[in-house]
């Protein structure tokens, strides 16, 4: 479970990030559905999960996808150029056929494979986070996933971190936000007419009404 806890509450509890991270106070930036597995970054820094987790920043999260099938270049080129799903177009993708990950560890439980359909490995790299999103584009073009592993977030990666284990990084720089575009300045008010003592208007312009005596 890509949590601290388990909400389920009438089942077998099921291992949560508690079981295998004993660093308390921070949380994770960014989802990884229960199905999935791989590098999760956590933190206990506000505006750095919202840099992570916020698409808008596009930061770039790199999926090694176990499919049923073998997609050919034009499903290839659906994934790249964008999926429409029932909640709008993704972003354009890449997308490539890759070898099987060296040494990658089994699967818990195993993934259900049919003898009669061959799996290919596809690496696909996206800037937004929808919901189970690489599954359903995968799904899309007729190649269902079996096995999905978030491989990098950015610059972060799996390389030389254990099935399990975590480190500990140096944080990054967090862009300060814009600041808040400057109001126009206010136009100045036309100074009023100074009034004498006896309550007349002191005024040379043509077509001024004569004063008026209080």
């Amino acid at each position: 479970m890509p949590q601290f806890t388990d909400r389920r509450m009438d089942a077998t509890p099921r291992p949560t990030l508690s079981n295998f991270i004993d660093c308390p106070g921070v949380y994770p930036a960014g989802r990884l559905d229960r199905d999935s597995e791989g590098l999760m970054l956590l933190t206990n820094n506000g505006r750095l999960q919202s840099w992570i987790s916020d698409p808008k920043h596009k930061l770039t999260k790199t999926y090694w996808v176990q499919v049923e099938g073998m997609p050919d270049e034009d499903a290839l080129s659906v994934l790249r150029k964008g999926v429409e799903l029932k909640d709008g177009l993704t972003r354009p993708a890449k997308a490539r056929i890759m070898d099987e990950p060296a040494g990658l560890w089994a699967r818990t439980p195993p993934i259900r494979e049919r003898k009669a359909i061959p799996t290919t490995w596809v690496q696909v790299q996206i800037t937004e986070g929808k919901n189970r999103q690489v599954r359903r584009m995968t799904a899309a073009v007729g190649c269902p996933t079996l096995r999905l592993i978030r491989y990098a977030i950015g610059s972060w990666t799996l390389d030389g971190l254990a099935q399990g284990k975590w480190d500990d990084l140096e944080p990054p720089r967090v862009p300060s936000p814009p600041r808040p575009s400057q109001k126009p300045p206010r136009r100045p008010k036309t100074p009023r007419k100074p009034r004498r003592q006896d309550g007349t208007v002191n005024t040379t312009a043509k077509g001024d009404r004569k004063p008026r005596r209080k």
